[in-house]
């Protein structure tokens, strides 16, 4: 009977691994480090992604904030100028009213009185209420009583410190969007990491590559983290 030989499979034969590496199979580690290269990217562009979005909002919020500061400045140059007007015609009626009383025109007085504002009243009565013309000590005139109030100037202020206000909220917002863009370029510094590594033979050089943009994406985030978002 002819002797026969039995070969095993070379396949069965070579060691595990090797014939994935001639098959061109990357080894199961480069298979691991190029996931996580891919994982990095993945989070990295979903980070960028919000960081943007963010910065955009706030700038948003900035232009919203400044326009609307505005608006209340004009606001308030607006009622300060009606204040001082009324203050122009009430300084008139009241001298028309004291040059009517030193010639005697009595009648010509009371009409002048008569056409006193009703926010001028309490001042005036404030002031007569001094005895001005026989008393020395007092206060030159109705305008510059405690009593004397301008509803328009009271608004003014208001809408002056709403301004203020709106100015104070634009600033911050300007200054949230530049943060939000200043982490963009942690998780740029990532993403150029992780791209590279993919490009590295050498498996230690990769790794040193790949823990310092894991390093940038976890203070990225962690800077992130503490910012206000809209």
């Amino acid at each position: 009977m002819p002797h026969v030989h039995v070969h095993a499979p070379h396949e069965l034969t070579e060691p595990h691994g090797h014939g994935e590496e001639k098959a061109g199979v990357p080894p199961r580690g480069e298979r691991l480090l190029e996931l996580y290269a891919i994982l990095l990217l993945s989070l990295t562009t979903l980070a960028t992604a919000w960081s943007g979005y963010q910065a955009a909002r706030w700038s948003g919020e900035q232009s919203q904030s400044f326009a609307r500061a505005s608006t209340m400045r004009i606001k308030a140059q607006a009622q300060s100028t009606l204040a001082g007007q009324l203050r122009i015609d009430d300084l008139v009626m009241f001298n028309s009213w004291l040059d009517a009383r030193e010639a005697g025109e009595h009648e010509l007085a009371a009409i002048y009185r008569r056409r006193f504002r009703p926010e001028f009243v309490p001042a005036f009565e404030a002031w007569t209420a001094q005895r001005p013309f026989t008393t020395r000590s007092a206060v030159p005139g109705p305008l510059y009583m405690p009593e004397y109030r301008l509803a328009e100037t009271a608004r003014a202020a208001e809408l002056d410190a709403r301004a203020d206000e709106l100015y104070q909220e634009g600033t911050a917002a300007k200054t949230n969007d530049d943060h939000y863009i200043l982490s963009t370029l942690f998780f740029a510094a990532v993403l150029f990491f992780a791209g590279i590594s993919l490009r590295l033979d050498w498996r230690p050089l990769r790794y040193v590559v790949l823990g310092m943009g894991s390093v940038l994406l976890l203070a990225g985030v962690g800077y992130v983290a503490t910012l206000p978002f809209v």
